[in-house]
């Protein structure tokens, strides 16, 4: 599917939404209770703000109703969805640090009937050391879990997709005290396995003071390339050790997954013909027939 140059970014994607939906409309199998999800990894570059947005989108454009918070300073999961987060913007930051609302503080991402963003501000980069040094220690870690409690209580989603700082911080605590599932994305390179493990006793940490129902429920291969020897033994090293955890699909390699969240869109709707998106595309079918 191609579109003329003289398109406007906003024609574009929802030309490419129209498309999208077309293919997807009730293809996916909805949860019988909502599942909420955080993507991590303390490794920056691997795809993890890329497979949050891509994974919703599909989802999305599948006739499901997904909410993404962004939870990372860098606020990319929010312009990937065309979506404010600029200084003055409201969103995580009021959600964890005022207790403001999440649904007063979502916005419904441009060229969607059912994905909503709760966006990242520059404030958010200030909000590890304000819940260190503002909230009692019984209630920092637990600020999104407190949100997010009562927005499920009066609000129908199938997904949350919680995306994390490449770090292992307050914000990132927040994430895994208010999830059941945790998915992680590892790319097919040299040190693919570098930080994983730190974020694995992370993860053990949380079960055992923070939340015991916590689990790693899904590993995402990405940047696979099936022409190397190095990508291929990668892949097999992941799946030896996290067995059925990780999902069959593997995401390759893609100029179009890249180039996407520069005109405000994921792949889904960029380039819903890429091989990027057609593999996002069968890595969210996957999770959702998982559930």
């Amino acid at each position: 599917m191609t579109f003329d140059d003289e398109d406007t970014p906003l024609a574009h994607a929802a030309a490419a939404a129209v498309y999208v939906r077309t293919s997807l409309k009730g293809t996916f199998p909805a949860p019988q209770n909502t599942r909420v999800l955080t993507i991590a990894n303390q490794k920056g570059g691997v795809g993890k703000t890329t497979t949050a947005v891509n994974i919703a989108a599909s989802m999305a454009l599948g006739g499901l109703k997904v909410l993404v918070i962004d939870l990372d300073p860098q606020g990319n999961a929010s312009t990937a969805f065309g979506v404010d987060h600029q200084e003055d913007a409201t969103g995580t930051y009021d959600v964890l640090v005022d207790k403001e609302p999440i649904a007063d503080m979502m916005v419904l991402a441009p060229g969607y009937e059912s994905l909503w963003c709760l966006p990242a501000s520059l404030d958010l980069a200030g909000a590890d050391i304000e819940l260190i040094t503002q909230v009692t220690e019984d209630e920092r870690a637990f600020r999104l879990k407190m949100a997010l409690d009562i927005f499920l209580s009066e609000y129908d989603m199938d997904y949350v997709f919680v995306d994390c700082p490449p770090s292992l911080g307050m914000l990132t605590i927040n994430a895994l005290a208010a999830v059941s599932e945790v998915l992680i994305p590892i790319q097919c390179e040299f040190y693919a396995l570098e930080g994983v493990q730190q974020l694995l006793r992370t993860i053990e940490f949380a079960q055992e003071r923070l939340n015991p129902d916590l689990a790693v429920s899904t590993i995402l291969l990405t940047m696979y390339n099936g022409s190397t020897n190095l990508s291929t033994q990668v892949a097999d090293s992941v799946r030896e050790y996290f067995g059925d955890k990780v999902l069959t699909t593997a995401i390759p390699r893609s100029t179009y997954v890249a180039e996407a969240p520069s005109f405000g869109q994921s792949v889904m709707t960029y380039d819903p013909g890429s091989t990027g998106a057609v593999a996002y595309l069968a890595a969210a079918r996957e999770i959702a027939n998982r559930g």
